[in-house]
């Protein structure tokens, strides 16, 4: 996963889009974008002839990147196992494969804040696929894996905030916030991914 190292909000300002990556922050009135909707920089300088069709396909591709946390190679190497496959349409796997990274899953089940703080838990041991400690945030799970946060974890703020908030969890996936377990029960279609992205124009940026 990459790691940001500019401030978070002022990434979301540059791309026009929150991409939910400082957790409760995004979700309330502090939200950068919420509170300033214009790109960062020195108010008035900025140019106003309109993007174009580079820049547009450009700025999904890296929307998409930077919602996942996801490094410039291994996004392309997601790509092309999507584009491999002929079975559904390019943009709607490499939105599943993406969708079924461990770091994801946590977040998306609800026992994490923001995705960057699941990738700290999965890193840091506390998190067991199958009854076996996984610490690879791309660890990529299928139908019936049984993901699982540490008793120890229990104590961690951010898994407390997380328990508090109890977020909305997506049907392929179900939670058991007691204990801290998250099964997955399908691999996930579109219709079940609520990513703010046009994957079409993403699979375009790659074939031209």
């Amino acid at each position: 996963m990459a790691k940001l190292t500019k401030p978070k909000c002022r990434v979301c300002r540059r791309l026009g889009v929150k991409l939910f990556l400082k957790g409760e922050r995004c979700y309330s009135r502090k939200c950068a974008l919420e509170r300033k909707f214009s790109p960062p920089g020195v108010q008035g300088m900025r140019r106003k002839a309109k993007p174009s069709d580079y820049a547009i396909h450009l700025w999904e591709k890296q929307k998409l990147r930077k919602i996942y946390g996801v490094m410039e190679r291994q996004f392309k190497l997601y790509f092309e196992r999507a584009n491999a496959q002929r079975k559904i349409p390019t943009g709607e796997k490499l939105l599943e494969l993406l969708e079924r990274r461990l770091d994801n899953v946590i977040f998306r089940g609800g026992l994490a804040i923001s995705r960057s703080s699941a990738r700290q838990l999965v890193n840091h041991g506390h998190v067991k696929v199958n009854g076996k400690t996984v610490n690879i945030p791309s660890y990529e799970v299928k139908p019936g894996d049984v993901i699982e946060l540490k008793s120890k974890a229990r104590n961690i703020p951010q898994v407390i905030q997380a328990l508090e908030t109890r977020p909305f969890v997506p049907s392929w996936l179900s939670t058991d916030f007691e204990n801290l377990r998250i099964v997955v029960n399908s691999i996930p279609t579109r219709d079940q991914i609520d990513t703010p992205i046009k994957e079409e124009l993403v699979v375009e940026f790659y074939s031209k």
